[in-house]
């Protein structure tokens, strides 16, 4: 499953331009002058590393690399046309490479829930990621956003530091993903934002749920075509300073009027393995999160080093989810060493809550079927939580290069507890050109 890209999309920066952030410079002064006039490129690599060093459902030892390219452009349209509060954005992404959590760590007959590599999914392919115009309104206590865009762009957003994808993005995409399509997935789309203080604002809005826009030939869709429903997400955010410190809070809710499959009951009401029919249908599905995240110290009196800690937690509907809760927690330390003040370090972990509906469903269909052993291959595993955990160092090369070499810990991978408890080795690489 794919989450935010962890360079790419990010809005212009008001400072001046910087060519030591990019690995091409400054182009003999061109890129300096265009960012001037209100244009931003990008072109931005995410390459990702991960082997398995012990456990999980193949034991075989081996390793896989899948990567992210993202170029596109931020355009303030005040600087460069006069049409004050209005900013264009425009991002194509490609995606290629092999994820090991399908190929060493789950169980195929299950799969993993999250993601030892989450630069992985969504399709290995190119996509128009964001197309999309903003306008301020109200001396700018209005923003409306309209075009094609993810949902993790603007709500239950989240960083992407780290390797493995339940510590990466909006969580909510990774655990009800039929209808919340996170980057680099893109939809038709508006958002509403209202700043309410100067500390708070309210957000709305309405996005397409078309899963043709997830396969692969549909990349650059622009039509409506396969289009199910919408999904509405409402959500609320506080950024307050705390002993001068910055964090930020969130808490939301999405509703889906797209149709959903029940994950047990049988359209007849009974359960679905006695029947062997169709599913019930559920005509929408719903779910709500929180968000913290709050930096606790500074370092020679700057904020841009020092401990932040986070927390994150989704619940989802039960009637039609896989994964009904999720939670996770960390801390991240930015400029742990004064020899070495852009590194940082970060430490997770999380669980993968998988809804006791669809063990329900795995229990009745063996019992039916006959099979109580684990190995034989028409077994449904039973699938309860899976636990990940992360720990890695950001080295910061130059401004434009940084590796994170980290540490996985997977136990019951994709909540199956007959599988063996997986330790990976991976490496994330970021690229600024």
């Amino acid at each position: 499953m794919g989450a935010l890209g962890s360079l790419a999309g990010q809005a212009m920066a008001e400072a001046p331009f910087d060519s030591s952030r990019y690995l091409l410079g400054d182009w003999g002064g061109e890129r300096a002058k265009l960012y001037d006039k209100g244009v931003d490129l990008t072109l931005e690599y995410v390459g990702e590393a991960a082997g398995n060093l012990h456990g999980g459902y193949n034991h075989d030892r081996t390793a896989r690399y899948t990567d992210q390219v993202a170029l596109g452009t931020t355009i303030d349209l005040n600087k460069l046309s006069g049409w004050e509060g209005a900013k264009f954005q425009l991002m194509i992404t490609e995606r290629s490479g092999r994820n090991l959590a399908n190929d060493r760590i789950s169980d195929p007959r299950a799969g993993m829930l999250s993601s030892t590599q989450e630069v992985y999914g969504r399709g290995q392919t190119w996509r128009l990621t964001e197309m999309w115009v903003s306008q301020d309104f109200l001396n700018t206590d209005l923003n409306v956003k309209v075009g094609r865009f993810g949902e993790g762009a603007d709500f239950n957003t989240f960083p992407c530091d780290f390797q493995n994808n339940a510590f990466c993005g909006a969580q909510a995409a990774n655990w009800a993903g039929s209808v919340w399509y996170n980057w680099p997935v893109s939809q038709w789309a508006v958002r509403v934002k209202y700043n309410l203080t100067p500390e708070v604002y309210a957000q709305i809005g309405a996005f397409e749920v078309n899963p043709s826009n997830l396969e692969v030939g549909n990349g650059f869709k622009l039509s409506g075509s396969g289009t199910q429903g919408a999904l509405i997400p409402v959500e609320l955010v506080w950024s307050p300073k705390v002993n001068g410190l910055p964090g930020e809070y969130r808490a939301g809710y999405y509703y889906s009027s797209a149709k959903a499959d029940d994950v047990y009951e049988g359209a007849d009401g009974q359960a679905q393995p006695l029947s062997g029919g169709s599913f019930k249908s559920h005509g929408s599905k719903h779910g709500a999160w929180v968000v913290a995240q709050q930096q606790l110290t500074s370092r020679d009196g700057s904020s841009e080093r020092g401990l932040s800690v986070f927390f994150n937690a989704t619940v989802h509907d039960k009637a039609t989810n896989l994964v009904d809760k999720f939670v996770q927690a960390g801390l991240v330390y930015k400029g742990p060493f004064d020899a070495r003040p852009n590194d940082a370090f970060g430490v997770g972990i999380a669980r993968i809550h998988v809804n006791e509906d669809v063990a329900r469903y795995a229990r009745l269909s063996n019992e039916l079927s006959g099979i109580e052993d684990y190995d034989n291959p028409s077994y449904l595993p039973v699938r309860r939580s899976e636990y990940d955990a992360e720990l890695y160092y950001g080295f910061a090369v130059t401004p434009a290069v940084t590796l994170r070499p980290n540490l996985q810990f997977i136990k019951a991978p994709g909540g199956v507890e007959q599988v063996d408890n997986a330790l990976v080795a991976g490496l994330k690489m970021l690229v600024r050109f």
